[in-house]
């Protein structure tokens, strides 16, 4: 089994972009922190629909989905699943509510990320929930013509909780005695998980929900503020691309894991910014129909009344649909499709 040693990411030298990455980050953080002192009860408000994002975007990843009406009573409501796939959103939910509440009181172990596993499939029988694998998996992908190609074996089920304990005290050691950097420890940490893939199902939804948990742990909140799952589900094909990059040679200790930081990194990046979008829009109180008027300006192409809700948190869904309305009339944007399929474009 392969060695799992940080030492090496230790000595490394990072080219600029990475460097870049992290320092832009870091510049973000500062200003997170300056707007949450000045607005903090309007910003609670994107609390709530990055919930619902995340939850949506991150199950949709994985084939789990359900309509947008009842993934809000599931989140909001916490109303009661009615099939298999509901029962996953609604433990997904469960897991991430934990995180967003006891982040600091979940330490970075295997015993923990069992736990946390077994709620993730707290609402239906599942034998294996809180378990390591039982059987080999396979990374594997499904091509047009239907032939399948195994892209990578992860670590076999014998192996697995040895290398489970290896990653969390590896991490812990370089993280708690500040030898490496956490932005670079986080994705180096969530690609060992996703190669070694210890469960027998639900490995791709745990590695979102553990890098939330390690960003909030080492003072990086702003997937509580905006969906990093949604920015990762809009760009899933770069996400796999990154993660296929950085396997080859894992099993030797030979992988290069910077195509896998540097995507990580320009998610938590492009999160940030963001939020300081959004911030801008709460900042100065101004009449619902200019808030989503500054809103549609944001926006390239055609977007959603779904998109505006996003950027104008704190105005009802009502006030958002009267203001589209008036700027149709008006001739400021394009309204398309008719029921869940209206979009909307901008023409001045």
């Amino acid at each position: 089994m392969r060695a799992f040693n940080y030492s090496e990411i230790k000595n490394q030298k990072w080219d600029s972009d990475v460097l870049g990455l992290i320092a832009a980050i870091y510049k973000e953080v500062g200003k997170q922190e300056m707007y949450l002192k000045q607005r903090p009860e309007e910003l609670e408000k994107l609390v709530e629909i990055a919930k619902v994002q995340s939850t949506e975007a991150s199950n949709a990843i994985e084939g789990i989905v359900t309509t947008s009406t009842r993934i809000k009573q599931l989140v909001e409501e916490k109303t009661t699943p009615k099939n298999r796939d509901e029962q996953e959103i609604a433990g997904y939910r469960d897991v991430l509510n934990i995180i967003h509440e006891s982040f600091d009181a979940i330490p970075i172990t295997q015993n923990y990320i069992l736990q946390l596993h077994k709620i993730l499939y707290s609402h239906m029988n599942n034998p294996m929930a809180g378990k390591t694998k039982s059987v080999q998996n396979y990374i594997s992908a499904t091509y047009p013509d239907g032939h399948v190609e195994i892209l990578f074996t992860p670590l076999a089920p014998y192996e697995t909780p040895k290398a489970m304990d290896r990653i969390c005290e590896e991490y812990n050691r370089v993280v708690g005695n500040m030898e490496v950097e956490p932005l670079i420890a986080i994705p180096v940490f969530i690609h060992d998980f996703l190669c070694i893939h210890p469960f027998n199902d639900g490995n791709g939804r745990m590695s979102r929900l553990l890098t939330t948990l390690l960003l909030y742990r080492n003072g990086f909140y702003v997937g509580k503020y905006i969906s990093l799952e949604a920015k990762i589900a809009k760009n899933k094909d770069l996400y796999y691309d990154a993660l296929a990059q950085a396997q080859v040679g894992w099993h030797e200790g030979e992988e290069d894991a910077v195509p896998f930081i540097k995507y990580l990194l320009g998610t938590v990046l492009a999160a940030y910014k963001d939020f300081e979008d959004r911030f801008a829009l709460v900042e100065i109180k101004l009449p619902a129909l200019e808030t989503v008027r500054r809103a549609t300006m944001n926006k390239i192409g055609r977007f959603t009344k779904q998109d505006i809700r996003e950027l104008c948190p704190s105005l009802s869904i009502s006030s958002i649909e009267g203001a589209l309305r008036k700027l149709v009339g008006s001739g400021e944007l394009k309204r398309e499709g008719s029921g869940k399929n209206i979009c909307y474009y901008r023409i001045k």
